[in-house]
């Protein structure tokens, strides 16, 4: 589709924002609106599923059609057949008459059928007849009843999951999943978020006839990046807060009072904790984010190579035949921090001009007499402590195997501290639900 044609259907339906995986996902469910195919809509909770299910509807075939829109979470177990399939008079207790159930309502229209995933297995099966053979039965009856009905459904969760833990069919999965459209959140709309700030408080303003509030541009990039984990509808409820308690003070609204709105802001914003004016933590706080996990994770690179030296130059300087390898290479051991033990003997084998840290000076135990100390052979593949030390290799590639130890490391702990929900620990690691879950499969992550 033509960004024109988005455009239109952005005016018509009230769709706010110019984000990429907003106008993908736009582009599919125009395409797929003038099939009948089934439609998956997945995306957090508040993202706007509904919406999307109400274009597919309107540009499709079935738009004089009935529309109705089903919670399946808010729907009692008992009762959920009853409410979709319809029930007969005397069939269980309440059955005072005979019911029509939303799957006949609906013959010549679309059903959204939203929370898929809370739907009982046993309904499940029931859903699977009428998506394969267009019928169902209602409760207590024998007739089998034809129906033609659009299915479009929408979770939250990872179905995949819920299919391997036996929560859902994996037959109804795939026949649902015909035509996926991910709706992006909130946090990964960028500039989106300012516009609709601008809508909701507009809106709100013109209705209570008062003046909009605005946002500083360092509010709008506080704004920005917070995770908003309840999405649009998180971003309405306090686009309306604001105008109903700021507005009186007649000025841009600052980080400093911006703050006061967005709960638990220091630990779901996606960057540095925001400073205010003057460098204070506006929020307070630690921020679990990916620059203060990168920061982390290279000062423990720089420990560990710092130790690996002190490993290797400990080994060269038992051996007089090694004298020579730490004089032409005396300036990779230059750099060896501080620590308890002395080497400072060995700095005989080393080149005129290079020194290594406070520490690093002195050798207690087998200081060089003569320079002919005790000839210890050692290969560079000798077994230390049952570990095959490598000194030749490539020290690019331990400090790469040393990054993603750390990262898988700092993931497992964002798990364990989530109970294992991986939203909270995407969250609490600065990054998307979906790229936790691709850095989970990369490192094989055990989930509880």
């Amino acid at each position: 589709m033509t960004n024109p044609e988005i455009q239109s259907i952005k005016n018509r339906f009230g769709i706010i924002g110019n984000a990429p995986a907003l106008n993908y996902a736009l582009n599919v469910a125009m395409q797929v609106a003038a099939t009948d195919l089934t439609v998956l809509i997945t995306g957090e909770s508040g993202s706007g599923k509904e919406s999307f299910s109400k274009i597919i509807h309107n540009l499709s075939s079935r738009k004089h059609g009935p529309f109705i829109a089903i919670n399946c979470g808010a729907i009692p177990e008992g009762t959920i057949d009853s409410e979709l399939f319809g029930h007969v008079k005397g069939s269980f207790t309440g059955a005072i008459e005979d019911r029509k159930g939303y799957f006949e309502i609906t013959n010549g229209g679309t059903i959204f059928l939203d929370e898929i995933a809370e739907m009982p297995v046993g309904t499940q099966a029931r859903l699977l007849r009428v998506l394969e053979n267009k019928e169902f039965i209602r409760v207590g009856s024998s007739a089998v009843q034809k129906t033609d009905v659009r299915v479009v459904a929408a979770t939250n969760v990872n179905l995949i999951d819920a299919v391997q833990r036996g929560k859902f069919r994996e037959d109804l999965y795939y026949r649902l999943n015909t035509v996926p459209i991910a709706v992006p959140p909130l946090r990964e709309r960028g500039s989106d978020i300012d516009l609709l700030f601008r809508k909701f408080t507009s809106d709100f303003a013109e209705r209570y006839r008062i003046a909009p509030v605005t946002l500083t541009n360092e509010g709008k990039e506080m704004l920005i990046s917070y995770n908003f984990p309840g999405n649009i509808r998180q971003l309405k409820n306090i686009a309306e807060q604001i105008q109903i308690l700021e507005a009186e003070n007649k000025v841009p609204i600052t980080p400093q009072v911006l703050v006061k709105y967005l709960p638990n802001y220091a630990s779901t914003t996606r960057s540095m904790t925001f400073l205010g004016a003057g460098g204070n933590n506006a929020a307070g706080g630690e921020s679990f984010n990916e620059r203060e996990l990168l920061y982390k994770i290279l000062f423990d690179m720089r420990r560990d190579m710092n130790d690996l030296k002190k490993l290797v130059l400990k080994l060269l300087s038992g051996d007089a035949h090694h004298g020579e390898i730490l004089r032409e290479h005396g300036s990779l051991f230059s750099s060896i921090e501080a620590d308890t033990q002395p080497l400072s003997e060995t700095t005989k084998l080393l080149p005129s001009g290079t020194a290594l840290n406070a520490s690093a000076t002195q050798h207690s135990s087998g200081a060089m007499s003569n320079n002919t100390p005790s000839i210890i052979q050692i290969s560079p593949y000798d077994s230390i402590e049952n570990e095959v030390v490598d000194i030749s290799h490539e020290t690019a590639e331990d400090e790469s195997l040393s990054l993603e130890h750390k990262e898988k490391e700092m993931i497992v702990k964002a798990l364990q501290r989530s109970a294992g929900k991986r939203k909270y620990a995407a969250q609490a690691l600065g990054i998307s639900e979906r790229t936790l879950y691709r850095k989970i499969k990369q490192y094989d992550i055990e989930e509880d």
